[in-house]
């Protein structure tokens, strides 16, 4: 079987409804980043990033996966498929992908304030304890924090999304601006001989003269024409 890794982003959950950041009256507009997604947001105001995210894990309960989600999951049955996401939902999983590596965390996870990727203190939330406060703690004494990889901080997923993308035979990349490394330069490791697919309505600058097949459509839409391109 081909290696298939999909590297997705924010245009990839639109269509289930999740508020994207960058788009005009997106997340950024109604929350600064440097309030929410840095830890000097929260080392100033952890109340208000806790809150931020149990927001957005409530979100969680009120969407879907879409046909984009549930046709990537599909791809398994034809490839050995890795899907490499800048996205902190869990819709790639709920939709049945089986290998995912989240790059920027994960939004029902949470984990320690001293040592974030300290497996040891990294938990996975029941939709039941969506509702994070200050006092409760980690592992290690500290407040429990969001497992997500705020800017400033490393991406320490990156390594193992770059050893995948060595390998693919083919990538696929959905709804991502490519603006935002270290994710964006994950195209520059796929090797010479892979084909190369992007979905997005939108044009991408993909920051290459390698030859891509381009599918201007949104993620639905253009994870079915990609099915059907592969199976010739």
């Amino acid at each position: 079987m081909k290696n298939l890794v999909v590297l997705s982003g924010a245009g990839m959950s639109a269509e289930s409804g999740i508020s994207t950041f960058r788009d005009a009256g997106g997340l950024w507009d109604q929350y600064p980043v440097e309030q929410v997604a840095t830890p000097e947001g929260y080392a100033r105001n952890p109340e208000l990033v806790i809150r931020f995210y149990n927001e957005r894990r409530k979100q969680l309960l009120t969407v879907e996966p879409n046909e984009g989600h549930l046709g990537v999951a599909a791809l398994e049955e034809e490839f050995n498929v890795t899907v490499v996401t800048q996205n902190v939902d869990n819709l790639h999983e709920r939709a049945g992908s089986t290998h995912v590596i989240h790059l920027h965390g994960e939004l029902t996870k949470v984990c320690s304030s001293l040592n974030p990727n300290n497996p040891n203190y990294i938990r996975e939330l029941k939709p039941e304890e969506y509702e994070v406060h200050l006092g409760d703690l980690a592992g290690d004494g500290s407040q429990l924090r969001p497992f997500i990889v705020w800017f400033g901080e490393a991406v320490p997923q990156i390594e193992v999304a770059i050893d995948y993308v060595k390998q693919a035979d083919i990538l696929v990349i959905i709804g991502t601006s490519l603006n935002v490394y270290p994710a964006a330069g994950l195209l520059h490791y796929a090797p010479r001989t892979a084909d190369i697919y992007l979905i997005d309505p939108a044009p991408v600058d993909a920051h290459t003269q390698r030859p891509i097949h381009l599918i201007r459509k949104g993620a639905s839409a253009g994870v079915k024409e990609l099915r059907e391109l592969l199976k010739h």
